[in-house]
């Protein structure tokens, strides 16, 4: 098993080629977008048939999922599965329900009022990621506050298999939270279908969901085309702060479920005892015999690290300046760290908060920025699927209080129209 690199007290100048991310191409991704898309918007559901085909080996006759099939998805899930996926659902509709917002208004005694309503985004897009795994989390943690904002339109896409079917737990969980249509399309072609609008795909507002980089690439570009996406969410990252208190077996786990994402996956242990390198390498070479993705965990492996950080502060220090997207604080007094965190999307504490419980059945939303997009981004929320309007209601009174201080404004930068529109109407005001 590939071990992580460990690297003791490294200088600050050392930092930045530590904490590197993975990166591909990223003209060849552009390139490869940009020509999708452009095939996506002449030939519509060919161009998407013929790209699921070349990327995902599938033949479809149509591109959306049939009635039977959810059908049969609720008749072949177990039971077990099925409670699994409604506790899931009961408890990410509990913590999302919080988010719902409220009218906030502002009356002033003057003549005048200002409020703000939201109302939710009509059609909307979610990813679901198939690969080498179902993640049927994932609608979970989109459709579920998508319903709640109350969007009309709730298309969601996921590659099929190469017999073009999907997972039933997808299926079922799609019908579950109430998702309006289900498409066999992932990848770039997914993405451009959501964006442009196909034959059979309806083209929406937003698109929101995790991928790989050619996703990412292709929501950024779909971006430059009219279309909102949530956030910049790309491979899965993972940095574990231990001292002695942690317990090498659990961050060994920890460690283990992120990487095991997949090959672009990146994992770091900030270890603030020098002992626990060795302890927790040691129970990741146990635990990882006889994983299945045990390959594709050793590739995730070798581009990540095990830092020994010279105290507490450079260790903070080293997690605001990587921005992970999942922070574990498994320390003494986790909550003392809480207001030194500036920058994470999603933060653990504790030895007994594995963050499995966040990517599946406590509540919180699992679709986080990666890349560290966490300094400018939060996780995803019921208010993602949200606008926001203002309106203002003023009175001839009000007018009278404000109008003086806007003719004043609009004249300095030169726009008499401006000062105009206030001055007809107190014309009007006082005959």
């Amino acid at each position: 098993m590939n071990e992580m690199n460990i690297v003791k007290f490294p200088s600050r100048e050392a930092w930045a080629g530590i904490l590197r991310r993975p990166g591909g191409n990223a003209a060849d991704l552009e390139k490869t977008c940009e020509a999708i898309f452009e095939e996506v918007k002449r030939d519509g559901d060919a161009a998407v048939r013929k790209y699921t085909w070349h990327f995902d080996r599938a033949h479809l006759e149509r591109l959306d999922a049939r009635e039977e099939e959810f059908e049969e998805a609720g008749r072949s899930l177990d039971p077990a599965l099925k409670a699994a996926i409604r506790l899931a659902r009961e408890n990410i509709e509990a913590f999302h329900r919080l988010q719902l917002p409220g009218r906030r208004e502002r009356v002033d005694a003057r003549g005048f009022r200002c409020w703000q309503e939201a109302r939710p985004i009509e059609r909307v897009g979610l990813y679901v990621p198939g690969g080498s795994a179902p993640l049927f989390s994932t609608v979970l943690m989109l459709a579920v506050p998508a319903r709640l904002a109350g969007c009309e339109e709730i298309t969601l896409c996921t590659p099929p298999g190469s017999d073009g079917t999907v997972h039933p737990a997808i299926l079922w969980s799609a019908r579950l939270c109430g998702v309006t249509r289900l498409f066999k399309i992932g990848g770039v072609q997914a993405i451009a279908a959501l964006a442009l609008g196909t034959g059979s795909v309806g083209r929406v507002d937003k698109i929101f969901g995790p991928g790989n980089a050619f996703v990412t690439a292709a929501k950024q570009r779909a971006a430059t085309r009219g279309v909102a996406i949530d956030m910049p969410a790309g491979p899965s990252e993972l940095m574990v702060v231990a001292d002695e208190t942690a317990v090498p077996a659990f961050v060994a786990a920890d460690l283990l479920s992120q990487a095991e994402h997949g090959p672009d996956s990146q994992v770091f242990l900030l270890a603030l005892d020098e002992r626990l390198p060795a302890l927790v390498a040691g129970e990741i070479e146990r635990q990882s015999r006889g994983l299945p993705r045990r390959e594709v965990i050793e590739k995730a492996l070798a581009r990540s690290a095990c830092v020994v950080p010279r105290d507490r502060e450079e260790c903070l220090e080293m997690i605001n300046c990587y921005a992970p997207e999942h922070l574990m604080l498994s320390v003494k007094n986790p909550g003392e760290w809480i207001p030194s965190v500036r920058h994470a999307g999603s933060v653990f504490l504790g030895n007994y908060s594995p963050e499995s419980a966040g990517d599946y059945v406590s509540g919180t939303n699992h679709t986080l920025p990666t890349g560290g997009h966490a300094r400018a981004h939060g996780g995803l929320g019921v208010e993602s699927f949200m606008k926001t309007i203002s309106f203002q209601e003023i009175s001839p009174r009000g007018l009278d209080c404000l109008g003086p201080a806007i003719e004043v404004m609009a004249e300095r930068e030169g726009l008499l129209a401006h000062r105009n529109a206030v001055r007809e109407r107190a014309k009007h005001a006082r005959p």
